[in-house]
């Protein structure tokens, strides 16, 4: 039997990463529907704008387009999890990296959206405000990374030690 190169191994399991990213924001967006009927916090639709931005457009900052919310919400999900994905396979695995993904999650969205110009930098944003988009991204993270794990096996781990030096 022959064993898959290490490139395809890869995309395989960024393949699958993706599919476990979309899992994951399925959980968040749950999460914040949840979350929205308590505190009655509106929807955000920097998402949005900041994708329609990406693609040349000049949405207006009241601008709200459902569709090219759930494009970017899901979409970017998507894409993290292809690097979930890739984590799983290689060894990357377990509450580490739940929290690393967290933050590669966190930060992506803060690099898209204030790249683009049209969100906020996080310095100014209400604690509150902050806590439940962390958190939100928390739950994203967690959740994909619970499914990758399960469903990739670390066939890529390396063997070459024991410490990070």
């Amino acid at each position: 039997m022959q064993t898959m190169s290490r490139g395809k191994s890869l995309a395989r399991a960024a393949a699958t990463g993706m599919l476990c990213g979309l899992a994951g924001v399925a959980a968040m967006t749950a999460a914040e529907k949840l979350e929205q009927r308590f505190t009655h916090r509106p929807n955000s639709y920097v998402p949005a704008r900041a994708l329609l931005t990406l693609l040349g457009r000049r949405p207006a900052e009241d601008d709200r387009p459902p569709a090219w919310n759930h494009a970017m919400h899901w979409g970017t999900g998507a894409v993290l999890g292809a690097l979930r994905g890739a984590w799983a396979v290689t060894g990357i695995r377990g509450p580490m990296a739940h929290g690393g993904h967290a933050v590669v999650r966190l930060a992506f969205d803060q690099t898209v959206e204030n790249a683009t110009g049209v969100g906020a930098p996080p310095s100014r944003w209400p604690v509150k405000e902050s806590a439940v988009d962390v958190l939100h991204k928390v739950i994203y993270s967690v959740v994909t990374g619970l499914v990758a794990d399960r469903w990739i096996a670390p066939t890529l781990a390396s063997r070459a030690g024991s410490s990070s030096h």
